[in-house]
């Protein structure tokens, strides 16, 4: 089995992969104080409440946007599972496609894994939407190459900003207002009709403009936690993909081969 570790900026997911299926997952907040050992400690039991056992993990791969997170997962591979660590983007799971923008390395590894599992699922010109501590946009064209993109603020991070920010704004949930109208009647609905439906409407019109750059039919996959519930609001999405960067991993472990 492969274990595929994507470590964002808030959480570490880790999903184990038979071949292209995902048979477990499970999500814990980043931390790059966390050791080997503590990630051992609390893998090892969620993998044996799922009956699986240790020796089953035969290749492990990393992708993360928090450099500091990265030696103490190599030390999980090797110490706990007892292999070297495939990196997204370094060795054996180097990028396989061009990324045409003025300074390459600076990509993410979400970004590009993202970029990889979308070029392999889906045809044509692509618009990627990933929903994380902020939310980006990325253009891969027909024949796989990265075009770049734009980076927003995460709306959790917006609103943290805006109740940070000021006295008196209250702390509220991300959710669909309950009414229809942008008219809000108290401080609440003022504020979530705000967030969400400028949310909504910063999406629409960035994703209008690149297809209107990009000057081809492109389609829209969004992927992220909250990406389920913008998809009920509105009709901008062609795809929506949960596990687009879980299965960009299991694509760049199997295409670097076994260890």
């Amino acid at each position: 089995m492969l274990l595929a570790c994507d470590v964002g900026n808030t959480n570490v997911v880790f999903a184990l992969f038979d071949g292209r299926t995902i048979k477990a997952r499970w999500r814990i907040a980043t931390d790059p104080r966390r050791t080997g050992d503590e990630y051992a400690v609390w893998l090892l039991q969620l993998m044996a409440i799922e009956k699986i056992a240790r020796e089953e993990v035969t290749q492990v791969v990393v992708a993360t946007v928090v450099p500091r997170a990265l030696h103490n997962l190599q030390v999980l591979a090797s110490k706990y599972f007892g292999v070297e660590a495939l990196v997204a983007g370094e060795g054996r799971a180097a990028w396989d496609f061009e990324i045409d923008v003025d300074e390459p390395g600076s990509l993410g590894a979400d970004r590009a894994v993202n970029a990889v599992a979308a070029h392999a699922k889906y045809a044509g010109d692509l618009i990627v939407v990933d929903f994380g501590t902020a939310t980006t946009f990325d253009v891969i064209d027909f024949g796989g190459v990265y075009k770049g993109g734009i980076i927003a603020p995460g709306i959790n991070l917006s609103l943290d900003a805006l109740v940070g920010n000021t006295a008196k704004l209250p702390r509220i949930a991300i959710e669909a207002p309950e009414s229809g109208s942008v008219i809000g009647r108290n401080t609440e609905s003022q504020m979530l009709i705000g967030i969400f439906w400028g949310y909504v409407a910063m999406m629409e019109g960035l994703i209008a403009k690149l297809r209107a750059e990009i000057g081809r039919p492109a389609k829209v996959v969004a992927t992220g936690g909250l990406a389920i519930l913008f998809d009920q609001h509105t009709d901008i999405f062609d795809a929506v993909d949960a596990d687009l960067t879980l299965d960009g991993l299991a694509i760049i472990a199997e295409r670097a081969g076994a260890a």
